[in-house]
């Protein structure tokens, strides 16, 4: 039906993905739902360095994430990491805002209260919060007034294209999780 023909359609859901009719069969593009977290973070993190409004602080190499910390990150990258974690969180939550209350409650944790049983504590906001405005300032989130950020169609274009590339690397079927 489709002789030595490839026709490209453009569909809307969660995220924006396209679709490929290629002699009769439809194949999907790969996206950032396709990839596993750490694959996915890992590479997302070696693109963000490139951006030049995200860097770290000079007090970020010896602050904590969190009070439920109780050292600062091992990584001397930490900070590209935790971006491309948050910028990942706001690509999954499908355009909808969220806000650095929120993103406290994903990144905090149990905290040793020493003889007293243990507690959830958020975490750090000033750290969420800056990343979130030097995403903002690499155009790849923007601002809900008083509903939080959201991801931009940069930031949903740029997690797409890092995803793309690992399955391509890697050779991954997209959709299905595999064990490294």
């Amino acid at each position: 039906m489709f002789d030595r023909m490839s026709l490209m359609v453009l569909y809307t859901g969660a995220a924006l993905a396209l679709l490929k009719v290629q002699l009769g069969k439809v194949m999907r593009l790969p996206t950032a739902r396709d990839v596993r977290a750490d694959l996915l973070i890992d590479r997302l993190k070696e693109e963000l360095k490139k951006f030049e409004p995200i860097s770290p602080p000079e007090w970020a190499y010896y602050t904590k994430t969190g009070v439920h910390k109780e050292r600062p990150p091992a990584q001397d990258d930490w900070w590209y990491a935790r971006a491309a974690s948050i910028l990942r969180t706001l690509y999954l939550r499908g355009g909808r805002p969220v806000g650095v209350e929120r993103l406290r409650t994903k990144y905090g944790g149990r905290k040793d209260r020493g003889v007293k049983p243990e507690r959830f504590v958020k975490g750090s906001g000033h750290v969420i919060r800056l990343i979130l405005q030097q995403l903002e300032a690499a155009g790849l989130v923007e601002r809900v007034e008083r509903r939080g950020r959201r991801i931009s169609p940069k930031g949903v274009s740029l997690l797409d294209r890092v995803a793309a590339e690992i399955v391509r690397d890697m050779e991954l079927v997209p959709g299905r999780v595999e064990a490294v």
